[in-house]
């Protein structure tokens, strides 16, 4: 019988943004951590270089469960002397919109065989090699992602995310939002990292559950 664990990690900050198809002047977000962030969060706490390979990080299967919603905002970004799109000059300014999550809160579940892994990444997260960041390096957390009790050996994706406390005095609602990484689920995400040197991602597919709020709750 194949053993699975999974390792919780906390998403709280006054700013996130979670972008999977940004193009040239607009920089878009999720309404949760997308996949790519996640596993570059990793990345930069383990210490590795974009250039390393990240396959055993992406063969994680990734929860999300959504404490807080947040609130989907956009600020007005200008820069002067860019460089055109076609490559025959600069222009005087750019305009950019970038949008991002307000107050969100996410506790995030990473499944997986190799309790090791799971190990170093605990560890990683606690003391990290490279700053952490949610989504943007301007957006820094506002509460340690590493929880202390985070990780639950012999523990599934699903009962670890619906069974651990609030990580918020202010939850959503009286239900949750989860969103479970299944290869049939209904909605697709292109957010299955496969390179960060070389920008390449693949799709990947998930399912929307909903849960009642759990009473007890943990503060950072």
């Amino acid at each position: 019988m194949i053993m699975h664990h999974t390792l919780l990690l906390r998403l709280v900050g006054p700013m996130q943004s979670w972008g999977v198809s940004s193009r040239f002047t607009v920089r878009d977000t999720g309404r949760e951590p997308s996949k790519s962030g996640v596993v570059g969060l990793l990345a930069a706490a383990l210490g590795r270089p974009r250039e390393d390979r990240i396959d055993d990080l992406a063969a994680l299967r990734m929860g999300v469960r959504v404490d807080r919603e947040g609130e989907v905002m956009v600020d007005f970004h200008t820069a002067s002397q860019v460089y055109k799109a076609s490559g025959s000059g600069l222009k005087d300014t750019e305009v950019s919109r970038r949008y991002y999550l307000a107050d969100a809160a996410f506790l995030v579940g990473l499944e997986g065989e190799d309790l090791d892994l799971l190990r170093r990444l605990q560890k990683a997260l606690r003391d990290p090699v490279w700053p952490l960041y949610l989504g943007r390096k301007a957006f820094v957390p506002a509460c340690p992602v590493e929880l202390p009790d985070g990780l639950r050996e012999h523990t599934g994706l699903e009962e670890a995310l619906r069974t651990y406390p609030l990580i918020t005095n202010r939850p959503s609602g009286s239900r949750l939002r989860l969103v479970l990484e299944d290869a049939d689920g209904p909605i697709v995400r292109s957010d299955q990292p496969i390179s960060f040197a070389e920008r390449r991602f693949a799709p990947r597919r998930v399912r929307v559950d909903f849960l009642p709020s759990p009473e007890e709750r943990t503060e950072c």
